[in-house]
């Protein structure tokens, strides 16, 4: 939990100071500032204010370099140090999976999700996960949250389950899952092999009898959608996740200015 704050905040950071850093037409009015010393200097310092630095004599380039290099420098040593500072992450199979996990994990590089694939009787049943970060780092970091009363606050992670038959007849669940139990927020059902925009796809799931709400929730259960041993192992996974995309983007970044 704490490296993955610590990464949220020095995200912002950096944030910061690449804006500050790329912040070229700023510098080039206050360089062109610094040499207003006659009437053609002052009438360079407007012109450079609203135009492009391509207008500027070739005299007055080397200063513009300099500035060039001075914040190429800067934004390197900041992406060195952040990169240095993030936690090298584990390894994915190096993360327990639950005893009789059901599913095939696919993780591709570059994603922010993952995907669960099984198969179950004559059922195809595919689970992307989400989990938002954001929500943890501000929420700890705002000073009107009181964070010494009520439980650890901890990303949402939200489930989107399909089930297929394989006979052209879809059902869906939108889901949020946490440790004590498996919210489903939606479900529809939808044909693959009709335009279904505009078309009933059932009702409003808090509107079902509570009897059927339940019985859906143990039809999910049955296929290994369960939150006591699912969400421990999600949470960890996709935390970790998280710091393996987020290092990766920082050296491709190096990579890039490198160049």
């Amino acid at each position: 939990m704490a490296s993955s704050v610590a990464c949220s905040i020095l995200r912002k950071t950096l944030r910061f100071q690449l804006c500050s850093t790329l912040d070229s037409s700023r510098r080039v009015a206050l360089c062109c500032s610094s040499l207003a010393s006659s009437s053609q200097s002052a009438f360079l310092v407007r012109r450079a204010q609203t135009q492009s630095i391509s207008y500027l004599p070739f005299s007055i380039y080397p200063r513009f370099a300099s500035f060039k290099v001075e914040d190429d420098e800067n934004l390197m040593n900041v992406l060195q140090s952040e990169i240095e500072c993030v936690k090298e992450p584990k390894d994915p199979r190096e993360i327990n999976v639950p005893k009789e996990f059901p599913f095939e994990i696919i993780d591709s590089h570059g994603d922010q999700t993952i995907t669960l694939k099984r198969e179950y009787s004559n059922e195809s049943i595919q689970v992307t996960v989400y989990m938002n970060l954001d929500i943890e780092g501000d929420d700890i970091r705002d000073e009107n949250v009181d964070h010494q009363e009520g439980p650890e606050v901890q990303p949402n992670i939200s489930l989107h389950i399909t089930v297929d038959k394989g006979q052209g007849f879809i059902l869906e669940f939108g889901c949020k899952l946490n440790s004590d139990e498996l919210e489903i927020e939606s479900m529809a059902s939808r044909s693959d092999h009709f335009d279904t925009q505009g078309a009933y796809q059932g009702p409003v799931f808090s509107d079902l009898d509570e009897n059927l709400q339940k019985a859906l929730h143990k039809y999910l259960e049955v296929r290994g959608i369960k939150s006591s041993s699912l969400h421990s192992f999600l949470y960890e996974y996709m935390i970790n996740k998280d710091e393996r995309e987020y290092l990766k983007w920082l050296k491709n970044l190096k990579e890039f200015l490198l160049k």
